[in-house]
């Protein structure tokens, strides 16, 4: 499949495991493919513990985040626990920016984040 620039559309993979749930979208997250990425965060809504790796996801615009802002409240609804791991690119530089790290744990890879997830002194409110 081709996406609206040429490239590859949003892939998202969820892989359940017995401690945790990972979501992991690969592609850019923008106006096209938000739609897909909030629908597929919003199917997580009653996940107790979720790791976002956006590790393969090279631009988010604002929908993007706006769409995960939204799906992690309503996980966090739910008394849910989650993090993000993003690597050190421009990604990071904008959930710096925004404030995101704030809000909820973002570390640069899954193992760190997975860490965080599972350590249980670790409450933060968005």
């Amino acid at each position: 499949m081709v996406g609206h620039r040429g490239g590859a559309l949003l892939e998202i993979e969820v892989e359940e495991l017995d401690t945790h749930t990972v979501l992991r979208p690969r592609g850019e997250i923008d106006a096209y493919t938000v739609a897909q990425f909030r629908e597929r965060i919003g199917d997580l809504a009653l996940a107790p513990r979720l790791l976002i790796d956006l590790g393969s996801v090279p631009f988010m615009d604002s929908a993007g985040l706006g769409a995960l802002i939204g799906g992690i409240r309503r996980i966090r609804d739910s008394d849910g626990e989650v993090v993000v791991a993003c690597g050190e690119g421009a990604l990071a530089r904008l959930l710096h920016t925004t404030g995101f790290d704030r809000i909820v744990p973002v570390a640069q890879t899954s193992e760190e984040a997975l860490a965080s997830l599972l350590t249980p002194d670790s409450p933060e409110a968005l």
